[in-house]
């Protein structure tokens, strides 16, 4: 095979799929990406509290993986190994960009000529389309790391992927820094607007445009909604949905961390109880994230009336897991469930039936390969993923090998279905069981008992621990 055939995944030369029927009957795709969600949604049945009705809408018309966890828990490299197939510890991405270029991971050697998900849809026929944040992007910051090969167009510009955001009148980077906030961004207030002057709202407007278009060539339409990324600022109408009353904390257990290796988010977890802050960030959270639901509810409803509605796969999935205190710690950065678990939900005609529930342990890693071969491809080198497309027909379906996370170099975590194993690249260890730990409270991997398990889950460790991948940006536009 040549060096192109094993960028495009398939053999022969072209880089065109081989399709096994005409182009009306390929499947579009509704690739719908959620910034920092985490497993609070309720058809996941960690917490019930959270109103996600259009999440657990789409969930159930095929198969949801309650045991799906990222590639990294950071932005930048978990949404840079979904696009690519490829892992971090393979591609040397490691970290978010201190600023945005066009395509700037292609300065990893792993990723220099490799074709992106969408860019292989686009040339296997499909008209691809897309908006929001899909790509790294975030919303303070001008520029994202789009391919901008991969695009027929994007909403509403490729550079710039997510449309202005209304703010607080009164909230700054200044302000911000001066409350001695953690970050300036870790901020939280209702807005008294309307969803319209959302900038997911924007968003999805755009792409309920493109579900009203005549059907064409086959259709890639991603759709990146920001929310429930912070600052967590939505309408007022979403907070007053979570009376603070009514708000319990996760579940946390004192020195939880004397068995943990380090993390260096305890001074956020800190700032937050010293302001008696907890039940109010868990409000805004909590008010996002329904927000991000309810835009979802638009975008299915004019998808399900649309000429698309019968030979579309849809998808909906969350870059990376989130910490709300558990374990205290916030945001994601570590190898625990809280910031390796993802939503993950796929329906696929012809293939899933409604009502699936998969525990297998599957990674974004998998999306590549999957839509691939759901298009008519043959997934091959270099994407690193496994095809769903058996536990998709059968969620019940065997599945041999684990999920792997990494968080920077030579920090890895493997989820298989009943365990957690993490090692650091300084040899420090974590095993938890999820049978009878499901809060990771207990660090058995000095308990010589679980020997045998450490080294049956240690076998899939990355080979490759490839060099960091410098996140300056080689050009500015």
């Amino acid at each position: 095979m040549t060096r192109r055939d094993f960028v495009t995944g398939f053999a022969g030369s072209s880089g065109a799929a081989a399709f096994s029927g005409p182009a009306a009957a390929r499947p579009n795709v509704l690739f719908i990406a959620f910034d920092d969600l985490n497993q609070y949604i309720n058809c996941l049945g960690w917490r019930h509290d959270v109103h996600t009705p259009n999440m657990d809408r789409l969930a159930a018309r095929g198969v949801l993986f309650t045991n799906a966890h990222c590639a990294a828990p950071i932005c930048h490299p978990s949404r840079t190994a979904v696009m690519t197939g490829v892992r971090p510890s393979t591609s040397g991405v490691y970290d978010n960009p201190r600023e945005n270029e066009l395509a700037g991971w292609r300065r990893s050697p792993a990723l220099a000529q490799v074709t992106t998900l969408p860019a292989w849809f686009r040339k296997s026929g499909y008209r691809t389309v897309g908006g929001g944040k899909l790509f790294h992007a975030l919303q303070w910051e001008k520029g994202s790391m789009n391919d901008p090969e991969a695009w027929d167009y994007y909403f509403p510009d490729k550079f710039d992927v997510i449309p202005p955001q209304v703010l607080p009148k009164d909230f700054s980077v200044e302000k911000g820094k001066a409350e001695g906030r953690p970050l300036p961004w870790f901020h939280w207030e209702p807005l008294d607007v309307p969803d319209t002057a959302m900038s997911d709202h924007k968003v999805v407007d755009w792409a309920i445009s493109e579900l009203k278009k005549p059907v064409g060539k086959p259709l890639f339409l991603g759709v990146g909604i920001f929310r429930p990324h912070m600052p967590w600022h939505v309408p007022r109408k979403y907070f007053d949905m979570y009376p603070l009353d009514k708000i319990e904390l996760p579940p946390h257990l004192d020195g939880d961390l004397d068995d943990t290796h380090g993390h260096d988010r305890r001074n956020w977890h800190k700032w937050v109880v010293d302001h008696h802050e907890w039940r109010n960030v868990l409000q805004a959270y909590f008010a996002s994230i329904t927000y991000a639901d309810a835009e979802l509810g638009r975008l299915l409803d004019a998808f399900d009336a649309s000429p698309y509605a019968k030979n579309t796969i849809a998808l909906f999935w969350g870059d990376n897991g989130m910490h709300m205190g558990e374990k205290e710690n916030w945001e994601k950065f570590t190898l625990w469930e809280e910031s390796t678990r993802v939503p993950l939900a796929m329906a696929v005609p012809g293939v899933t039936k409604p009502g699936g529930r998969c525990s297998r342990p599957v990674s974004l890693l998998d999306l590549y390969p999957t839509l691939m071969e759901l298009a008519g491809g043959r997934p091959g080198p270099p994407l690193e993923g496994q095809s769903l497309m058996p536990l998709l027909r059968d969620p019940s379906a065997q599945r041999t090998e684990p999920a792997i996370s990494t968080w920077r170099q030579g920090n890895h975590a493997i989820r298989s279905e009943r365990w957690r194993y993490i090692r650091y690249a300084d040899g420090y260890e974590e095993l938890y069981d999820h049978q009878t730990d499901p809060y990771e409270y207990t660090n058995l991997a000095h308990d010589a008992k679980f020997d045998a398990v450490k080294s049956n889950l240690a076998r899939w460790l990355p080979k490759v621990n490839a060099p960091r991948v410098s996140n300056a940006p080689a050009v500015k536009k």
